[in-house]
C-alpha cells in the first residue's frame, strides 16, 4: 500500500504501447482508487514522460524492482513479455491483472469479465487474473446478459476485426496501404491488382485496404485459426460452460480500431425479440442501438473511442425459436483490452481496501 494514502500502488506494465496508452487515459477519467501508479515500459521508452491523472510522470525500464510494493500490476504487453515477467511481479507480492493471451486458458487462472462473472476474480490461486482477448470481449458482455435470462447452449459468429487488433503494425499497415491506392478507381476490377499496388502485406496475409481477410492469428489444426479458437476456448471460460457449442469465423476489415461480430446465438429456451432487446437496453455494459425503422445499428465508426459494447440488428432466428440474431461491435483498445484489465484491477484494489 502507498504509505501516504493508504492505497493501493498499481504498476502499470506496457504504459507506453498502444493498450497502455488508452489505460493511462482510463486511469485519469475513471475514480481514484490508487495511491501511487508507476509507469513500466521496455528499455527503449524508458524515460519518457506519460500523463496520467493529469501529472506528468516518466516510465521506468521494466526490471524485477519495479514491482517492489506494488500491489497490483496491470500488464498491456505482448504474451512473450507477460510469460516472462508476470511470474515476477506475483514473486515480489503483486496481483497481476493480464491482458495479453498468455494465462488466459491456464489452470487456476480466472478468466474476468466484470459485467459478467467479476465473483472470479478472488478465485486467484496463483495470483494472476486474466481477461479475454478483444474479439471475445467485443461480444461476451451482451451474451452474458442473454445467457442469464434464456441459458446459452450454441453459438456461430462471424468477427469483423479491425486492423489495430494486429498492433501498431497493422495500424500503420492499413494507412500505408490506402496511401498507396489513393483514389485509383481503375483497382478492384482485376483478381489480384491490389496485391500488386499496396505491396508490403505488413501482419496481414493479404491486402486488407479495399479487401476482407478471412484470417487472424495463427494455424490451428484442421484449418482453424488461433483467434477462432480464442473465441471459443474464452466463451466457455468466462460463462462456464465448457460443453458449449462455438463456431468462429474470424475476419480482418479495412477498419482501424472498433471490432464488430455477427452472432447467432441458441438458446435452452424460447426467446423473444422485445425481450432480449429489453435485456441488452438495462445491461450494464451495454448500449442497445436497434430501430429498423430509422436504420439505426451500430458500426465500428460509431463507437471507436466508447467503453461499452453495442448491440443491435436484434432479431429472433426464423427457422428456431430459441434462437437470436445479433450484431455488436465495441472498441478493441477500450473495452476489448484496456478497460477490461482497468475493470479488474479496480475490484482487486476494493478487495484489498475492504
Amino acid at each position: 500500500m502507498d504509505s501516504a494514502s493508504g492505497l493501493p500502488t498499481l504498476a502499470v506494465v506496457g504504459a507506453t504501447g498502444a493498450v497502455g496508452t488508452v489505460l493511462l487515459d482510463l486511469l485519469s477519467t475513471r475514480q481514484d482508487v490508487y495511491g501511487e501508479i508507476r509507469l513500466v515500459g521496455s528499455e527503449r521508452s524508458a524515460g519518457r514522460a506519460l500523463k496520467v491523472r493529469g501529472r506528468l510522470a516518466e516510465s521506468v525500464a521494466l526490471a524485477p524492482e519495479v514491482f517492489d510494493d506494488v500491489d497490483i500490476a496491470a500488464f498491456a504487453v505482448p504474451a512473450p513479455v507477460a510469460e516472462e515477467w508476470v511470474p515476477v511481479a506475483v514473486g515480489r507480492g503483486a496481483v497481476a491483472v493480464d491482458g495479453s493471451g498468455a494465462y488466459r486458458m491456464r489452470g487456476n487462472v480466472p478468466l474476468v469479465v466484470p459485467e459478467v462473472n467479476p465473483e472470479r476474480v478472488r478465485e486467484r490461486p496463483r495470483g494472476i487474473v486474466a481477461g479475454p482477448g478483444c474479439t471475445t470481449l467485443s461480444m461476451v458482455v451482451a451474451l452474458g446478459a442473454l445467457h442469464r435470462r434464456y441459458g446459452l447452449r450454441e453459438l456461430v459468429v462471424a468477427s469483423y476485426q479491425a486492423a489495430s487488433s494486429a498492433g501498431r503494425d497493422g495500424i500503420d499497415t492499413l494507412y500505408a496501404q490506402l496511401e498507396k491506392i489513393g483514389g485509383d478507381r481503375a483497382l478492384g476490377h482485376r483478381a489480384g491488382d491490389l496485391r500488386g499496388v499496396v505491396g508490403e502485406f505488413g501482419p496481414f496475409p493479404a491486402p486488407l485496404a479495399m479487401n476482407v481477410v478471412p484470417w487472424a492469428g495463427t494455424p490451428e489444426d484442421g484449418g482453424w485459426t488461433s483467434d477462432e479458437m480464442a473465441v471459443r476456448d474464452e466463451t466457455r471460460k468466462v460463462l462456464g460452460l465448457p460443453e458449449l457449442k462455438v463456431s468462429a469465423t474470424c475476419v480482418h476489415v479495412p477498419v482501424v480500431t472498433a471490432h464488430s461480430v455477427a452472432v447467432h446465438a441458441v438458446f435452452e429456451e424460447q426467446t423473444d425479440q422485445r425481450e432480449a432487446q429489453e435485456i441488452l437496453a438495462r445491461s450494464p455494459g451495454v448500449v442497445l442501438c436497434d430501430s429498423p425503422e430509422t436504420r439505426e445499428f451500430p458500426t465500428p465508426s460509431d463507437v471507436v473511442g466508447t467503453d461499452p459494447t453495442w448491440a443491435g440488428r436484434v432479431r429472433r432466428s426464423l427457422d428456431d425459436p430459441q434462437a437470436l440474431d445479433l450484431f455488436v461491435c465495441g472498441d478493441n483498445l477500450r473495452k476489448g483490452s484496456a478497460l477490461n484489465t482497468a475493470q479488474i484491477a479496480e475490484l482487486i484494489a476494493a478487495e484489498l481496501t475492504a
